[in-house]
């Protein structure tokens, strides 16, 4: 793979992108895996996402208190931290249609008065679906040619991209959200670069914040990196991110449908390479049904101690996209 020679973004490449990479593409390391197979049937595309019904969204709902709203989201803007470092697009944002542009261009015949008079305005952005405040979907992350379920590249994957799982088919999330506070929870502002998160970690945080994890729950980690969100460099470079264990325990253990964190990547890096060894995005992805939240602002909840809310979110309809922008809200439970 190439990485560009510019400092910034090959130190970035060399420290984030190629251990995943290498640690998804080993075979030795995937030998002994196999994608997961959904409890839901045979043409289930929303993993985890089942655990959503009418009861479990009425009943979180009917615990708003209605005094606050946060948002989730981060900004988007030119110079973003992204994964340029992979070869993949920055974002970018470039005016189309401009007030004294269109008076000279006169774009649409209406003449000189009228486009003086309107004074329109129009842009238009390109960018990488996994930069921003977004959602991973069942098909960024597989084994051995397969994705979560069974469904195989060779069968599904076109030039336009999936015809299953594809961030079209993610429902409106509504659940009860868990803000684990790691960084809080060891008195720092910030967790140290390359900190690996473990599952005492996210016990022992649990327990200062007097939270238990439920079935269903939305999950969100705060490592405190989204403070240097401004910085792309900074943001990007050594960021602390959750171990195969921790990411073990929000499943397996608290019943987590989908979990996400404040840092672009969620896990750790360098990756946990040994045998038998899978990403974590892989383990959640491919076999465990369980989508991916990443870049998500968590700054609020933690400067205001709110632990427990409703979750609410929809990613935008990409057909046939792995994954998608989304600007979650989060209103305090009584």
């Amino acid at each position: 793979m190439y990485l560009p020679t510019h400092s910034s973004t090959s130190v970035i490449g060399r420290l984030a992108v190629v251990p995943l990479l290498l640690a998804l593409f080993s075979g030795g390391a995937n030998a002994a895996q196999a994608v997961g197979v959904s409890p839901w049937g045979k043409d289930d595309e929303i993993g985890r996402l089942n655990l959503i019904t009418p009861a479990t969204r009425a009943a979180i709902l009917a615990r708003v208190n209605g005094d606050q709203a946060y948002d989730l989201s981060v900004e988007y803007f030119v110079g973003m931290p992204s994964w340029q470092a992979a070869g993949d697009p920055s974002y970018q944002m470039w005016m189309t249609h401009t007030p004294n542009g269109n008076q000279i261009a006169d774009p649409m015949g209406v003449g000189e008065p009228m486009n003086r008079h309107v004074s329109y305005s129009g842009s238009a952005v390109s960018m990488y679906t996994h930069m921003g405040t977004h959602i991973d979907a069942l098909n960024h992350f597989g084994l051995d040619g397969k994705i979560w379920n069974g469904f195989t590249a060779a069968e599904h994957l076109g030039d336009r991209g999936w015809n299953v799982t594809g961030a079209e088919k993610l429902p409106p999330i509504i659940g009860r959200g868990v803000l684990i506070d790691i960084a809080a929870a060891k008195g720092v502002q910030m967790l140290a670069d390359n900190y690996r998160v473990t599952r005492q970690d996210l016990r022992d945080a649990l327990s200062q914040q007097q939270v238990k994890l439920e079935e269903g729950d939305v999950v969100l980690i705060r490592t405190g990196r989204m403070r240097d969100y401004a910085n792309a460099q900074a943001y990007m470079n050594n960021a602390p991110g959750l171990g195969l264990d921790a990411a073990k325990f929000l499943i397996e253990e608290g019943g987590a449908m989908l979990v996400g964190a404040d840092n672009l990547s969620f896990e750790a890096f360098p990756a946990e390479v040994s045998d038998n060894y899978v990403p974590v995005h892989t383990y959640l992805l491919a076999q465990q049904g369980a989508p991916i939240l990443e870049l998500v602002n968590l700054e609020a909840l933690s400067r205001d101690r709110v632990y427990q809310f409703a979750f609410i979110g929809a990613s935008l309809k990409f057909r046939g996209a792995d994954a998608a922008p989304m600007r979650p809200i989060a209103l305090p439970i009584d």
